[in-house]
């Protein structure tokens, strides 16, 4: 296993331990409630070294339970300049418009935009009339400007963003693409209550691809829950292929896994190197 390079400066007291798994940092927390704070009290550290060093930073947002309470802790604080932050996000329903409950834009607008002042928000218009004209105009942004940090959730299927197994490419010639979604991705969308029944959930959306995420200088991902227990055993222990999505964060210098008790239930932790 490759020694993973990051320093838990600062968090040590919400981690009860931490790992080296690859190049990834595994920090498992007792509660998801002390994993969200691990994790905020991380990105703001690091939002503050960024910004010593540069006028702007970029952070690209993710949505879904698993970021709630970061998101909320992040919206409460002051210790971001966030006049210096411009914002992406991961992904978005082909289709939907702004103001509708279950995209992801309106997410972002309740549970992080309301309360603070970024510099711009850079959201994905799915309901744009020209889709792959929409993945242009979003991936002329991305280069114009690269990405500082990346939040990140996992999927039940190993899925980041919207890169599902079947169309994972860890070295992805596209910045941001439209895919076909997993029936178990759509059928978690109803699950959580942003839709009503499968059949309104749409069955193409709009992601960053693989090799945009895995460009990202930092990355923060978060898995609590015994439902992730399966996959994050296998992200961590499996092959790096995209047959699991998330195992490639295992490549990437600078991520920090952020696990409760019960999504780590299924892993092994004496085979890790402790940190």
């Amino acid at each position: 296993m490759m020694k993973a390079t990051q320093k838990l400066t600062g968090i040590k007291s919400m981690v009860t331990q931490a790992f080296n798994i690859d190049a990834l940092c595994l920090c498992l927390c007792p509660s998801s409630k002390s994993l969200a704070h691990a994790a905020a009290q991380s990105v703001i550290q690091y939002l503050q070294q960024i910004l010593s060093q540069q006028q702007t930073a970029t952070l690209v947002l993710a949505t879904g339970n698993s970021q709630i309470e970061l998101l909320d802790i992040l919206a409460a604080t002051a210790e971001i300049d966030w006049s210096r932050i411009i914002l992406f996000h991961l992904d978005e329903f082909l289709g939907i418009e702004a103001h509708e409950s279950a995209s992801f834009r309106y997410f972002l607008q309740e549970r992080l935009l309301k309360q603070i002042n970024p510099q711009h928000f850079y959201g994905i218009q799915g309901e744009a009339a020209e889709p792959l004209a929409e993945c242009d105009r979003y991936t002329h942004l991305l280069t114009q400007h690269p990405i500082d940090l990346c939040f990140l959730g996992i999927g039940h299927n190993g899925h980041l963003a919207f890169n599902e197994p079947g169309v994972a490419n860890f070295n992805d010639p596209y910045r941001v693409k439209i895919v076909k979604l997993a029936q178990q991705t759509r059928l978690t969308g109803v699950e959580q209550g942003y839709f009503p029944s499968l059949a309104r959930v749409p069955q193409y959306a709009y992601t960053l691809t693989l090799s945009t995420i895995l460009e990202a200088k930092k990355i923060v991902c978060l898995a609590f829950g015994k439902s992730k227990a399966k996959i994050v055993k296998e992200m961590l222990t499996g092959t790096i292929n995209s047959s699991c999505p998330a195992s490639g964060l295992r490549l990437h210098p600078h991520t920090t896994l952020f696990l409760d008790r019960d999504a780590a239930s299924e892993l092994d932790l004496s085979v890790f190197g402790k940190e």
